[in-house]
């Protein structure tokens, strides 16, 4: 008789995850999948720091431990917790705990904030407190939590067009699900709020399409309808950092993705980037990255 495992206890959840998705990753290697806004992550061995944006979007740790520095703050999960991300963050991380035997798992659900808020509006969730929160947090999944998870990553064994098709639906339940949750805050604020155009993704847009130009604080307040202080208050309760200090780190994530993808030295690419000075670029570079611009590709070329 075929065991019928469409509900499983809270303990077994976790293991049938694992199962189905080593059956779908290669390690070392984001995997994307037949579900448009799903990736899987393996990996058998510890990992060095790499720093990068992080973009909206719930990690799930099925198995292994991961930690993430924003700033001067320091975030660890492992087995059954969630990193979410609900605006864009320059981040550094690496994979703290994984073996050949029990490798460190990942889903990876790329979130739409206009897809959250329009959820809290359907839901009729309420927002209990204006003041910012972090836009990256930790959370532990629950027993209802879990089961949605299961029954997306149960799709993975579906054919293609049904998988794609029932996601979404899933995709809905699991939001659903952690906005009713204890993090639930923690996700929703900063999406409604930018909605209602006092949130801070505003000020991240308007930086990221201005990064290589000399920006004035001030005309980044007047752009979001925010005074000077509450712009640095509400951004730096949101990011851990100072918009001139987030605007220097997309300059260089820039500056980096043009040297690794193209045959540009290290001055072009600072000048591109909206440096005026190449000195200067070396050296922030190298407190960011840890190496000079041209030794650091090198390295990243020479990593599988």
């Amino acid at each position: 008789m075929k065991r019928d495992i469409g509900i499983l206890r809270a303990p077994n959840r976790l293991d049938h995850m694992i199962d189905i998705v080593q059956q779908h990753v290669l390690d070392g290697q984001r995997v994307a999948t037949a579900i448009p806004f799903l990736s899987l992550l393996r990996s058998s061995h510890p990992t060095p720091v790499s720093k990068g944006v992080l973009k909206p979007s719930c990690c799930v740790i099925l198995q292994g431990q991961k930690r993430v520095h924003l700033a001067g703050e320091i975030l660890d999960y492992g087995p059954g917790e969630y990193l979410v991300v609900s605006v864009d963050m320059p981040a550094s991380g690496h994979i703290v705990n994984a073996t050949p035997d029990k490798p460190y798992l990942l889903l990876n659900i790329e979130l739409d904030p206009a897809e959250i808020a329009a959820i809290v509006l359907e839901a009729q969730i309420a927002i209990d407190s204006e003041q910012p929160v972090r836009g990256a947090f930790v959370g532990k999944t629950d027993d209802t939590l879990q089961e949605s998870l299961y029954q997306l990553v149960r799709l993975l064994q579906a054919p293609a067009a049904e998988a794609s098709f029932l996601a979404v639906g899933l995709k809905r339940e699991i939001i659903y699900r952690m906005l009713n949750g204890p993090y639930g805050r923690q996700l929703y604020q900063n999406v409604v709020l930018d909605q209602q155009d006092r949130g801070i993704s505003k000020a991240i847009a308007w930086l990221k399409d201005h990064y290589d130009q000399v920006v004035r604080v001030e005309d980044l307040a007047q752009a979001t309808n925010m005074s000077v202080s509450s712009l640095h208050h509400r951004f730096k309760a949101v990011t851990t950092m100072g918009p001139m200090q987030y605007q220097k780190q997309l300059r260089l994530q820039q500056a980096r993705t043009l040297l690794l993808n193209g045959d540009l030295d290290a001055a072009t690419a600072a000048y591109k980037v909206g440096y005026e000075s190449a000195s200067q670029f070396s050296r922030e570079y190298r407190r960011l990255f840890g190496a000079p611009p041209m030794q650091d590709i090198k390295k990243l070329r020479a990593t599988p």
